[in-house]
């Protein structure tokens, strides 16, 4: 408002300054040329006096000589003949000069008896004024005088009219800041908090009641407006679903700290497009379906993690205003359900086997199919794989217990006592390989579940025996370090290729079938080990070179020992 103010004085001075100099300059102007005028009629009268008396003798006098005056330089005279011709002029020889019968002060002195006229030069800068008399011998005498153009004289007097106009300029914007800051001093100082209570124009009255009725109305609805939001705030602040709103453009408007840390991002990112924090192809289809039919979804992978995206439409009173995303973590739901379909494939396969063979056998025995010596052998095989069948039965109901956490009552284990019993379960099965059970170590006692870690340990050694080379050997360490304690099962055996090192505590799996089958292993050993060894928050370690052998670590943490 300042600078409006500002400018409309200063334009009304610079108008106003502007009508003035043109209005001066143009009624001096017409003054000083009629002034001219007339006394350029004067000086034809007293001249065409002095010619009819003197004749050319005053001409020759006024041209040139002693008798000349200054002022008279500033005029010329020309005597011009009944036929036009020139008999005399003050500044050019007659005889050099052209007819002057057609111009129009002479044509008119001849008929008229007196007359003038004007004619300005080819840039405009110089008019020419001209009078004409007839004299009484039938010759008419013309004066003329050389006037510059208003033009000219504004050229002429540029220079002190451009100082006025900046004078008047600066003072006119001196005096410009001060009232229009006075004007406005009033204004930006009213208190809008307190419409009523200020003291200002009283045309502002009006104004300043309304805008007492409306700050009590906003503050009404700002109160309710940070009631709900505080209380969105709160709901969503303490979510574990990610939650975005957006506009309709698709710029967020609000985002959970859940979301900031699906998406890696922070409160900042609103008012910004969403794609600038996600760029999924996916992502993007789910909000333009969810934009145009109402929801969409997606999944993907967000930090490592899985996610399920649910993309919605928000409407109000029959109008789209924006969308809502929600993000929830199904990482775990997918690996159960990745898992539960795996592990049933392979309990199907696993169970499938040994029963194939003992219904196989049955029905060749039953069908009288068998000879008579070959009989104990299929009673053996059906034993054998009977036996299987129940031990993987075991191991995965063991497997089950331990994904429900059912389990015994924990108390004080002794590991190098655990491990001597191992080893004496497991000495008919070395010896079978000649492989060699060292123990060393101390003993050292953590808080377990003795069956548990019964079975861990003879897992390990069971496998170390089971894949180790005719004539080698294991050693289990069982000692307290600077990690806490631990139990190493170490084997010069077969060892395990690279590729295969992160899968070997998976159910079901075996690097080599054909030499898993016929040790009569369940591929269930290592899963239950890693199991035992999560149920007692231990840390399960695997170091291990084809031709060299395995060594495995059991390290429990400071809680147990």
């Amino acid at each position: 408002m300042t600078k409006k103010i500002f400018h409309s004085i200063i334009f009304v001075a610079a108008a106003v300054l502007l009508a003035n100099l043109i209005i001066v300059m143009g009624c001096l102007y017409d003054y000083y040329r009629n002034v001219q005028e007339k006394q350029l009629q004067d000086e034809l009268r007293l001249a065409s006096y002095a010619v009819e008396t003197e004749g050319i003798s005053y001409l020759e006098k006024l041209s040139g000589g002693p008798y000349r005056l200054p002022w008279i330089a500033d005029y010329r005279f020309t005597w011009i003949a009944s036929d036009g011709t020139v008999l005399f002029d003050t500044s050019v020889p007659a005889d050099t000069m052209e007819n002057h019968k057609n111009r129009v002060e002479v044509r008119e002195a001849f008929v008229n008896g007196e007359s003038g006229s004007v004619r300005y030069s080819d840039t405009l800068t110089e008019r020419t004024l001209y009078y004409a008399r007839a004299l009484e011998d039938g010759t008419v005498l013309r004066i003329s005088i050389s006037q510059a153009t208003i033009f000219t004289l504004v050229l002429g007097m540029l220079q002190p009219i451009l100082l006025v106009a900046i004078l008047a300029v600066v003072l006119s914007a001196v005096l410009a800041h001060r009232m229009a800051k006075k004007i406005v001093r009033p204004l930006n100082s009213l208190d809008l908090d307190h419409p009523l209570e200020n003291d200002s124009y009283e045309e502002l009255a009006p104004l300043l009641s309304r805008l007492h009725q409306q700050h009590r109305q906003i503050n009404r609805q700002l109160l309710s407006l940070k009631k709900k939001t505080d209380e969105f705030e709160q709901i969503t602040g303490h979510m574990n679903e990610g939650l975005v709103l957006m506009d309709n453009s698709g710029k967020i408007l609000s985002i959970n700290p859940a979301a900031q840390e699906i998406f890696q991002t922070d409160t900042s990112c609103i008012g910004q497009p969403f794609l600038l924090i996600d760029r999924n192809c996916d992502m993007s289809s789910a909000i333009q379906s969810a934009a145009d039919h109402g929801h969409g979804e997606s999944r993907g992978s967000q930090n490592g993690r899985e996610y399920q995206f649910d993309v919605s439409r928000i409407e109000s009173d029959g109008t789209v205003i924006g969308t809502v995303l929600l993000a929830f973590d199904v990482t775990e739901q997918m690996a159960a359900e990745s898992s539960r379909r795996e592990f049933t494939a392979n309990v199907s396969h696993e169970l499938k086997t040994p029963l194939q063979a003992i219904t196989g056998s049955a029905e060749l025995l039953e069908n009288g199919l068998v000879k008579q010596e070959d009989i104990p052998g299929f009673i053996s095989l059906i034993r054998r794989e009977a036996a299987r069948l129940v031990m993987l039965v075991e191991d995965i109901i063991h497997l089950s217990q331990l994904d429900e956490g059912i389990a015994p009552a924990c108390g004080d284990v002794d590991l190098l006592e655990t491990v001597n019993s191992v080893v004496s379960a497991l000495h008919g099965s070395a010896g079978a390989k000649n492989v060699q059970l060292v123990v060393a170590g101390e003993s050292v006692h953590i808080n377990g579940v003795q069956s548990f870690l019964h079975e861990m340990i003879y897992n390990l050694c069971d496998n170390a025996i089971k894949y180790n080379v005719q004539g080698g050997s294991v050693e289990v360490t069982v000692g307290n370090g600077n990690q806490g304690v631990f139990v190493t099962v170490k084997d010069s055996g077969i060892g395990i290729p690279l590729e295969y090192q992160s899968h070997v505590f998976e159910r079901f799996f075996r690097v080599d079938k054909s030499r898993s089958k016929s040790s009569g292993g369940t591929g269930l050993g290592l899963s239950i080990v890693k199991h035992i060894a999560q149920f007692h928050n231990a840390a399960v370690r695997l170091y291990s070179q084809v031709g060299e052998g395995t060594e495995i670590s059991i390290v429990f943490s400071t809680n147990n020992s």
